[in-house]
C-alpha cells in the first residue's frame, strides 16, 4: 500500500470515528437540570424521528395566554423499549409533561416524564438526569 491510500485510509476512519461525537449535542449543554418545569396542555403535533421525538403542545400562562410549547424526548426505538407507541401520544390529547427548560429561555423543553391522556405516565428517555429513579 503506498504512503497515499495509507493516509486516505486513516483520514477516512477518523471522519467516520469523529462525526459522530460532533454530532451528538449535550444535555446539559441545551437544557438546565436546575430548571425544571411543569406543562400541562394539549398537544398539537407528534414527529417521530431520529435522533429525538418532538412534541408540540399548547399551554395556557399565568395570564391565560396560549404558549405554543416544543418538547424533546428519547429516541423512537428508546421509546418503543420503555413502553411507548406511535399512538400513545396524538394531537388533541391533554398530557402533563415533567420537563428540563432549554438554558436559551426559549419555549423548549427535555421532558422527563410525560402523563399520557389514558392516565399513565411514561419516561421520556431524558439523558440529562439519568432516569426516571434519580
Amino acid at each position: 500500500m503506498t504512503i497515499a491510500k495509507l493516509t486516505l485510509v486513516i483520514l477516512g476512519l477518523l471522519v467516520v470515528t469523529v462525526v459522530p461525537l460532533v454530532a451528538h449535542h449535550s444535555f446539559a449543554a441545551e437544557f438546565d437540570i436546575n430548571a425544571p418545569i411543569t406543562l400541562t396542555g394539549v398537544v398539537t403535533k407528534i414527529e417521530w424521528i431520529n435522533p429525538h421525538v418532538f412534541f408540540y403542545m399548547d399551554v395556557r400562562d399565568q395570564t391565560g395566554t396560549v404558549v405554543s410549547w416544543t418538547c424533546q424526548i428519547g429516541s423512537p426505538s428508546a421509546l418503543l423499549d420503555r413502553g411507548w407507541k406511535r399512538e400513545s401520544l396524538k394531537a388533541g390529547d391533554s398530557i402533563t409533561v415533567r420537563a428540563y427548560r432549554a438554558r436559551s429561555g426559549a419555549n423548549f423543553a427535555n421532558a422527563r416524564l410525560v402523563e399520557l391522556a389514558d392516565g399513565r405516565s411514561v419516561f421520556g428517555g431524558s439523558s440529562g438526569d439519568f432516569g426516571p429513579d434519580r
